[in-house]
């Protein structure tokens, strides 16, 4: 299992190093930081950007807008799909709303957001109506997907459906859960981005993203292009973390 885990680790280093390799011969091909600045300028800028007094205010908040729009989704999300999964009539009444929220388009509704919100809450909105159905299906799928004996035996030997719903219906759909928040996360945090960039509250990574692009900084949008991405990474890394302890534990 160790050797397994060294190999992929040395197969995803040699991947990103051959990305490199290909960004830094298009980079001398195209010889204009305009078109597409060198790694190692990008790598300048990004480091110069970290050392900014502002930068802590711009990924911040970011985060916080990713994070309140990430909350209300997983409470309903989840509170929602526990009940649809044991109420067929609430699953039915779901189910076009749900289909509806994943069939609109990103852009349709952060044009709508900016009429309705202000600035600072259209990333949130977006946030919502991005994670919603993802962590919500994965909650029913779970339901779906459940043993009906396990509820039938808790049922015969007496136990209430307060017991029932956190002894067997929660631990039975935990993975399908986790499933759904690493998916509603890495799909969410680009709709905060594409939102900030479109709606350009105050701070925001998409607010510096769209003036860097105004003013042709190329390695400023790649910089802030790879710290989105690092910071989605490791959102990532921390809710596979948080998996496999609770699998650990259980």
């Amino acid at each position: 299992m160790k050797n397994s885990s060294r190999k992929n680790t040395l197969i995803g280093a040699i991947s990103v190093l051959v990305m490199l390799a290909v960004w830094k011969v298009l980079s001398l091909y195209f010889k204009s930081d305009f078109i597409l600045p060198s790694p190692e300028n990008t790598l300048l800028s990004t480091i110069q950007l970290i050392c900014t007094a502002e930068f802590l205010k711009i990924i911040g908040a970011t985060i916080l807008r990713g994070l309140i729009g990430f909350i209300i989704a997983a409470i309903l999300g989840i509170g929602l799909g526990i009940l649809a999964g044991m109420y067929d009539s609430l699953a039915a009444w779901m189910k076009p709303i749900v289909i509806t929220f994943r069939a609109t388009p990103v852009v349709a509704i952060i044009l709508l957001a900016l009429i309705w919100f202000t600035p600072n809450t259209v990333p949130v909105f977006i946030a919502f109506l991005t994670m919603f159905p993802l962590i919500y299906i994965n909650v029913t799928d779970g339901f779906n997907s459940m043993d009906v004996s396990l509820v039938e035996m808790a049922k015969f030997y007496g136990a209430s459906g307060k017991k029932i719903v956190t002894e067997v219906y929660i631990p039975s759909i935990i993975p399908f859960i986790i499933s759904g928040i690493s998916s509603a996360v890495g799909i969410g945090w680009r709709a905060i981005i594409v939102g900030e960039v479109l709606a350009q509250p105050t701070y925001g990574i998409g607010t510096v993203m769209q003036s860097a692009q105004t003013f042709l900084n190329v390695d400023i949008l790649i910089a802030w292009t790879l710290i989105a991405v690092l910071l989605s990474s490791g959102f990532e890394a921390i809710i596979r973390w948080e998996e496999r302890r609770i699998f650990t534990w259980k």
